[in-house]
């Protein structure tokens, strides 16, 4: 803090290792009235949020930070008019007698005022009044007042008050703000109830899947990844992305962000299902279809669609009803040269093993060669995943919106399991269930993994014919 005459400048105090610190708030203006500590701005690094206190009292002549702006410890913060109070400067300091230059200023002084002149009385405004002034002059901060306000213009305000109430940590504080995200209505499900960065893209998720419309409130927004030049760090090499990707890419992202996906484990016994099918290869074969276990999969999902339509059903424009189908047409990953497609299988339940062998087959060539036409990939009810050609004991996969669930499978492994009094080999197929939370519950996925898994047990029930 340098004095001159009897202008005083506020400067950041010592903020230890930080740089760039952000100013998210500048809680005075030019004019305003203010004692020694009134809070002039508030800082937050990754680490903690803080308010700069004044170190003089008087009038603010100039504001130097702006909100949204970086300070570092020595910059100018504010100019202010001091009055007659000491500043918390040095004594010796403060009791020096004014130079010559301090007692000719450049304009006439105005005597020293304990307050400023009273104002008439006006209502607040919610987010464009400053902070008004407590008694002796000291100004109260916007937050403190239960005025709302918000670190970003383009969203709807935060309530402070119930912000700085939240049970949250500096950084998920921080995250917040930047998504224009009010702490006080987000639930926390971490450790007593504490605010985690999980629980704050659980609400973006629910808010930017329509949870707002209709509210009147804006949605968050979410941060744009940073740009990074990897160049600096070694040599790089610039690859494009294929078509499929470029296309499939934007829309897995929408449904990640749109979808509140939650994905349900289990474990299926194909012991005795691979043994049938090792039977049936060859005839099969002889038929000209290839019986794989994919076939078997897909009739057993066909049986646990009937059992529960729910996963047979999308939610429509605006989220307050169910349009549940009364078809049933299912889609599988392929795996192409190209990139992942989605060829659906019409019609699944009027196919038995065979002839759902069959389409899986032809639609898979047709995918592979790059011949698969639109109209083959459109109408999916629920979709397969399957890697168990490849690996993996468990992933989850992203829901194919706007369908409610997608079912992924991994490589099958001989696991011991325990019966009749001791452990046997048995081939275990995983299963990882993705579904949406907002119209299917935890207690229904279970079910419908359960039933998933003893209609694969029960492999010979998979090749009754399809009437």
């Amino acid at each position: 803090m340098n004095a001159a005459g009897r202008l005083v400048e506020v400067r950041v105090p010592d903020l230890g290792n930080f740089k760039d610190v952000a100013v998210i708030d500048v809680l005075v203006k030019p004019g305003d009235s203010i004692a020694i500590d009134t809070p002039l701005v508030t800082l937050e690094s990754d680490k903690a949020a803080m308010d700069v206190p004044s170190t003089a009292s008087g009038v603010v002549e100039t504001v130097h930070a702006t909100r949204g702006g970086k300070v570092n410890a020595g910059d100018l913060l504010a100019t202010v008019k001091a009055d007659g109070v000491q500043t918390d400067s040095a004594p010796a300091s403060a009791a020096a007698p004014p130079t010559p230059r301090a007692a000719a200023p450049a304009r006439p002084a105005a005597p020293p005022q304990p307050a400023a002149p009273p104002q008439p009385a006006a209502p607040p405004q919610p987010a464009a009044s400053p902070p008004a002034a407590a008694p002796g002059g000291k100004l109260t901060p916007r937050s403190l007042l239960g005025v709302p306000t918000s670190y970003r213009s383009d969203l709807a305000p935060i309530d402070e008050p119930g912000f700085s109430r939240a049970h949250a940590g500096p950084s998920v504080r921080k995250f917040a703000r930047e998504l224009g995200v009010d702490l006080a209505r987000v639930t926390g499900q971490g450790f007593k109830g504490r605010i985690t960065h999980d629980d704050v893209k659980a609400f973006v998720k629910g808010a930017l899947a329509g949870g707002g419309s209709g509210t009147g409130t804006a949605r968050p927004a979410l941060p744009a990844v940073p740009s990074v030049d990897f160049a600096q760090f070694g040599p790089t090499a610039v690859e494009p992305l294929s078509r499929i990707q470029r296309i499939s890419g934007p829309r897995l992202l929408l449904s990640w962000v749109n979808i509140p996906h939650v994905t349900q484990f289990d474990l299926a016994d194909i012991t005795d299902l691979e043994q049938l099918r090792a039977s049936l290869k060859d005839k099969a074969q002889a038929a000209g279809v290839k019986l794989t276990p994919l076939a078997f999969i897909m009739r057993a999902c066909v049986k646990a669609l009937q059992e529960f339509p729910r996963f047979n059903s999308s939610l429509d424009a605006d989220g307050a009803n169910l349009i549940v189908r009364k078809y049933l047409h299912i889609g599988f990953a392929a795996d192409t040269p190209n990139g992942l497609l989605v060829p659906v299988v019409r019609d699944a339940d009027r196919k038995d093993v065979y002839e759902l062998a069959r389409h899986l087959g032809a639609l898979s060539e047709k995918a592979r060669a790059g011949k698969l036409p639109p109209t083959d990939m459109q109408g999916g009810c629920f979709t397969i995943s399957s890697l168990g050609g490849i690996g993996g004991t468990a992933f989850t996969p992203i829901i194919n919106a706007p369908e409610v669930a997608i079912l992924g499978v991994s490589r099958s492994s001989m696991q011991p399991v325990y019966r009749d009094g001791g452990f046997v080999p048995r081939l275990m197929l995983p299963l990882s269930l993705s579904y949406d939370h907002r119209v299917i519950d935890g207690a229904m996925a279970a079910r419908f993994t359960t039933f998933l898994v003893h209609t694969l047990a029960e492999s010979r029930a998979l090749l009754e014919a399809v009437l």
